[in-house]
């Protein structure tokens, strides 16, 4: 079987690539662009019965290209750069595990909201810039955290924050009135997530429910000393609503590690004083990345019966 690997991430991993190869010697790999076009991914997939892709857009205007494509295994866990709809129509299969990266995640997560509130940033840049400012924040400990989704990610958010003794509302889709209660969280509704957290942190996939969720109208009805943490898709905020709630004071600041488009290029968005920005790599800590690989690379195996890697592979 040949097999594509469009993520960049993916095929310059020298672990990853060898244990990939040592099932599909006839693999192809996107080891020179970190953001492909179309064409690129065309090109690289056209011959291919299988793919392992990140981030990257797989729709209609690649399948119908790639004919002899069986299926993509995801290399993460987020699936809207894919068209479930248009791999249904042309036979692809979809290999996937939500979670594999809930750690890494959480762990950035809560790193934002230290971040936010003790004014690391901001105090690493004045002292970087010769200004002694000993402004130290405020603490996490006992603050009120709203959570909105309570997925694999939103759940390791929860567990993490024990130990701050914060208030947890949690908001989900889902009836989880088992899981708020075996973990002293409350479930909430959104606006008095908006009217009472300290924090909100975002933990929920992009979708048509979910796109432009935080808006200026929800920006109004949160706390003038409140801040967002975003680690989960840039769609889910509106940037130009948070850009105006940021430069207005509206809000107290805001952290993002994702954005509606990729890489992001707005400097005067990216330099607010009130904003920590990296640039989507929450799910991408060593362990994460290996992990995430290993299991799309078991995703193929599976789908082709192929043997699986063994304990000591994966060391």
């Amino acid at each position: 079987m040949k097999i594509g690997v469009t993520a960049h991430t993916f095929a310059n991993h020298e672990v990853l690539k060898r244990e990939l190869l040592k099932s599909f010697p006839e693999t192809v790999f996107n080891d020179a662009k970190a953001r492909p076009s179309r064409e690129d991914i065309v090109r690289l997939l056209r011959d291919c019965e299988g793919a392992i892709v990140g981030l990257e857009k797989i729709n209609e205007d690649v399948l119908k290209f790639c004919p002899g494509l069986k299926i993509l295994s995801k290399y993460g866990v987020g699936l809207d750069n894919i068209d479930l709809e248009a791999c249904e129509r042309h036979g692809v299969a979809i290999g996937w595990a939500p979670g594999v990266n809930r750690l890494a995640v959480a762990e950035l997560t809560l790193g934002f909201m230290l971040a936010l509130l003790r004014n690391i940033v901001g105090g690493c840049s004045d002292l970087k810039n010769g200004e002694w400012r000993k402004y130290g924040g405020i603490e996490l400990s006992g603050k009120v955290v709203g959570v909105i989704g309570v997925g694999n990610i939103g759940r390791e958010v929860v567990r993490l924050l024990k130990p701050f003794n914060c208030t947890v509302l949690c908001n989900d889709i889902l009836d989880l009135g088992d899981y708020y209660s075996a973990n002293g969280v409350q479930p909430a509704s959104k606006d008095r997530i908006y009217a009472e957290a300290d924090i909100i942190t975002l933990h929920t996939p992009l979708t048509g429910l979910t796109k432009d969720l935080i808006c200026r109208e929800v920006l109004l009805k949160m706390k003038k000393t409140a801040f967002i943490v975003n680690t989960a898709r840039g769609g889910i905020i509106s940037k130009a609503d948070l850009k105006w709630a940021l430069s207005e004071n509206i809000i107290s600041g805001a952290a993002v590690d994702v954005y509606p488009e990729e890489p992001e290029t707005d400097m005067d968005f990216l330099r607010l004083p009130n904003l920590v920005c990296t640039p989507h790599r929450a799910g991408s800590s060593a362990e994460a990345v290996l992990s995430m690989g290993l299991c799309a690379i078991d995703h193929l195996r599976k789908y082709f019966k192929l043997p699986q890697a063994l304990p000591e592979d994966k060391q």
